[in-house]
């Protein structure tokens, strides 16, 4: 396994402190970004594991839906409190803060279901694109940089990413289209827990969401003066799947105006069983010199 993914699981191991107000309180750890900020799928996948850590084992996220208030620091520890707002014959919803030297960084509300029958249809996977195989990984297209972000995306994520049709790191290659696809996949083997494979899948979900909005501008992740961040994150979990197997992430940008930008995602299996939908707001400047 490697140093990665045992940060991730570290990162996603919450302390239970056993301290009781009328709420539940963890901690976890933050782990090192180059630019000194809390990677926002690192949060929003904490928080989620600090909620499961109160639902009854026959419970599992359906959806979650969170607010960035704060950019976090790396260099300090964050602790979640989780508001048992209800428990339903079939349904519980957890709220989860989670506070830095006392502040919200991100307030999020999940809801779980006990597994039910139901109908069942889904929008299809986009077909005919390349296999994962046959596109380079992110340490393929960045090698031979030695700047300390590309370092991280090349090698120090617990993730591999493949673009189509061409990854927007250094530059915007080919059309200016609102929508792209990424597969990616653990770099390891997780344990065989599904919260903790749910957890993983929210973790990933915010690192390329918003690049349909870039790619349609024509605008690289070196842009000079771009500012991105993300303000909101809304995920479905429409059935189980493991993520340190082959997964496509179908994503599209339908609007963007105002400094903000909305993107949508669907996450698939490599077979084309839709996991999860995803949709998010983001910040998006270019301060021009």
């Amino acid at each position: 396994m490697t140093n990665a993914l045992d940060g991730l699981l570290a990162a996603l191991d919450l302390t239970d402190t056993h301290a009781r107000t009328n709420e539940d309180i963890f901690t976890g750890p933050s782990q090192w970004m180059p630019q000194g900020r809390v990677f926002g799928g690192q949060v929003l996948a904490q928080s989620l594991v600090a909620a499961q850590r109160t639902i009854p084992a026959d419970r599992s996220a359906h959806s979650m839906h969170g607010y960035f208030l704060r950019p976090g620091d790396v260099t300090l520890p964050i602790t979640f409190s989780v508001d048992r707002i209800h428990d339903g014959r079939s349904f519980s919803t957890r709220r989860t803060q989670a506070y830095q030297d006392g502040l919200p960084i991100l307030s999020m509300i999940a809801s779980f279901q006990v597994a039910d029958e139901g109908f069942d249809h889904q929008i299809e996977m986009p077909r005919d694109l390349p296999r994962p195989e046959d596109l380079p990984s992110a340490a393929e297209s960045l090698s031979g940089l030695e700047h300390p972000v590309a370092r991280v995306w090349a090698n120090e994520r617990p993730f591999d990413m493949r673009h189509v049709p061409s990854p927007i790191y250094l530059s915007v290659e080919g059309p200016h289209v609102a929508h792209q696809a990424v597969w990616l996949k653990a770099v390891g083997t997780l344990p065989d827990d599904e919260n903790l494979h749910r957890a993983a899948l929210a973790y990933a979900s915010d690192y390329s969401i918003l690049e349909p909005i870039f790619r349609r501008h024509g605008i690289a992740w070196t842009t000079p003066g771009l500012k991105a961040a993300s303000l909101d994150h809304a995920m479905w979990f429409h059935r189980f799947g493991r993520v340190d197997e082959w997964m496509l992430y179908a994503q599209e940008s339908p609007n963007a105006t105002g400094g903000r930008g909305l993107s949508q995602g669907r996450i698939y299996t490599r077979d084309g069983l839709l996991l999860a939908s995803v949709a998010q707001e983001g910040m998006v400047r270019v301060r021009r010199a």
